[in-house]
């Protein structure tokens, strides 16, 4: 809370004047109440498990009528109803090419679910060469998948088991941002827009490129990209207020990052990065900045905290803490809040240090409430109460 009168403002006042005067204690009080209500104490947060149960869970959706859907990345989609029940996983997912990091990613509800029941979902996607991030669309009935199809494909396929990213998240124009990742036996490869890697695409919900795509029409360039130069997208949201999508990616040894993905933009991977060689601790490229690319509004040296699923909050559950970016941390194993003000980063507040989970997911249910999803063999969904 912003101090209402600090020490330096009442010399000046008594340098300026020559006596001090006095605030009576009644407009003192109006005051304080008029400054608005004070931040939510990180010690007074209680984390309450709903459900239990789940596997390597990768993402959480929360449906308007109180059940969730989870992804397990073995390739499971579950239901988890208001009661914490765990269903059994939903037939009619696509062939799905589980290794290493890759498998069932990201899940989300169409912001119109209510009426049409349309979720999306990215997957690693088996084929000749290897696999890639695909996004399947399929609509939810009751417990049933139907119409399911996949509608967007990576290219090309790679023959790795590393860096499949990704999140999808819903424009207010309602195409679909999805955040892919460089694989990273061909991160070089981020830096050309002829294909999908290291990139952010912009499709609709027929998986085609919009004609207001930033590389349409350029030669040598495919329609769906968004933005290049990325390395691996592991958490992304749409800024409430302006529209604008944020999102957060994996350094290697050090240099994650929060970026503002703007349209046509170039963000450096792997020519520019604070972080470094594995083992070795050498440089990759340089530091920045560099023309023709753009600087992260925040990043983590030297030390990786692996940075995960995103969301703002926009609900008055937590006082004091409306508009702040919430973000999960994998090896960091914390809830990270960041305060914002317009389109910088301007501190950080790590929470639940006494978890010691590894946060996977975090989003903001139907209630108002921040849900948050932790990754082992016996993973959770956890309320955030206070």
């Amino acid at each position: 809370m912003k101090p209402l009168f600090t020490l330096s403002a009442f010399s000046r006042s008594v340098a300026r004047t020559g006596r001090m005067r006095l605030v009576p204690v009644a407009a003192l009080a109006a005051a304080l109440m008029a400054s608005g209500p004070a931040p939510a104490a990180a010690d007074a947060l209680k984390p309450v498990t709903v459900a239990r149960g789940l596997a390597n869970a990768w993402a959480l959706a929360p449906l308007p009528d109180g059940r969730m859907l989870v992804t397990e990345r073995a390739g499971r989609l579950r239901l988890v109803d208001a009661q914490g029940r765990v269903s059994e996983p939903l037939a009619g997912l696509p062939a799905i090419s589980v290794t290493g990091q890759c498998g069932l990613l990201d899940v989300v509800a169409h912001p119109d679910f209510a009426r049409n029941g349309l979720i999306f979902f990215t997957f690693a996607e088996p084929g000749e060469g290897g696999n890639s991030t695909a996004v399947g669309r399929a609509r939810l009935d009751g417990s049933r998948l139907v119409d399911v199809r996949t509608i967007f494909r990576q290219t090309p396929k790679v023959d790795s088991r590393l860096h499949c990213g990704s999140r999808i998240v819903f424009g207010r124009d309602g195409h679909l941002w999805v955040g892919l990742g460089d694989r990273f036996t061909r991160m070089q490869d981020a830096q050309d827009p002829s294909n999908h890697i290291g990139k952010v695409v912009r499709i609709d919900i027929e998986g085609k490129a919009p004609a207001d795509n930033p590389f349409v029409g350029r030669a040598g360039s495919a329609p769906e990209v968004w933005s290049i130069g990325h390395r691996n997208i592991q958490g992304a949201t749409m800024h409430p207020e302006t529209g604008a999508l944020w999102a957060v990616e994996h350094g290697p040894q050090g240099g994650d990052e929060v970026n503002l993905v703007q349209a046509g933009r170039n963000y450096g991977w792997p020519v520019i990065t604070y972080g470094r060689n594995y083992v070795t601790g050498t440089r990759i490229g340089d530091e920045g900045p560099r023309e023709g690319m753009e600087m992260p509004l925040k990043h983590w040296v030297p030390t990786s905290i692996a940075p995960s699923g995103l969301v703002f909050l926009t609900s008055d559950r937590y006082p004091g803490w409306k508009g702040s970016l919430f973000m999960g941390t994998l090896r960091g194993q914390q809830l990270v809040r960041l305060t914002v003000d317009g389109n910088r980063v301007t501190g950080e507040e790590r929470l639940l240090e006494n978890l010691g989970e590894r946060i996977r997911d975090v989003r903001q249910g139907p209630d108002g409430w921040l849900y948050l999803l932790t990754d082992s063999n016996d993973g959770r969904i956890v309320r955030l109460e206070r």
